[in-house]
């Protein structure tokens, strides 16, 4: 497998990066359709960045993230969960993952771990911080491998039907 992992001109190739995370999360077009617009204005925030994996000319991969701002929506939502856990400082000096998706066929290969660490290795922020559905899964098992701990769990955003951990870890990121 040549996989190369490099910089992703996500606004460009918006689509291709959505059908990788539709079927890794199992979205339907609608839901596509809403994601399309927030990774559209996300790729506009300062700051914000995105790297994809690709073998030969396939995407089998990607993660973006920016740095945080307290003013972003999913900043005002999270904020009372981590500071009930007197966590709500590491909304400030941190560098979100926004989403990171593996094809299925293509998971389990290293590709999600290389994604997360390069982009966290460029930021100049000293943590990271994410969230992802608070159940006991590969993913959730990656972060813990690389120092991201629980800062809060049983998060409910507005129209997600299962709830959600937010962690965080210091940068760099451990290696495994």
């Amino acid at each position: 497998m040549d996989l190369v992992i490099g910089p992703l001109d996500l606004a460009a190739h918006v689509d291709e990066a959505l059908a990788v995370q539709a079927v890794a999360f199992g979205l339907g077009p609608e839901e596509v359709a809403v994601r399309r617009q927030i990774v559209q204005r996300h790729m506009q925030y300062q700051g914000a960045r995105a790297l994809g994996a690709r073998v030969g000319n396939h995407l089998v991969g990607f993660v973006y993230g920016m740095p945080n701002s307290r003013l972003h929506w999913w900043s005002t939502v999270v904020e009372p969960y981590l500071r009930a856990q007197d966590n709500d400082g590491w909304l400030d000096g941190s560098f979100v993952i926004t989403e990171l998706h593996v094809h299925p066929g293509h998971q389990n290969r290293g590709i999600g771990r290389r994604l997360i660490t390069a982009i966290t290795d460029t930021a100049a922020e000293p943590r990271s911080i994410l969230s992802a559905i608070d159940t006991d899964s590969p993913a959730r098992g990656l972060y813990h491998s690389l120092g991201y701990v629980d800062l809060a769990r049983q998060v409910h955003f507005p129209s997600a039907p299962r709830p959600y951990a937010v962690m965080g870890a210091p940068l760099p990121l451990r290696r495994k």
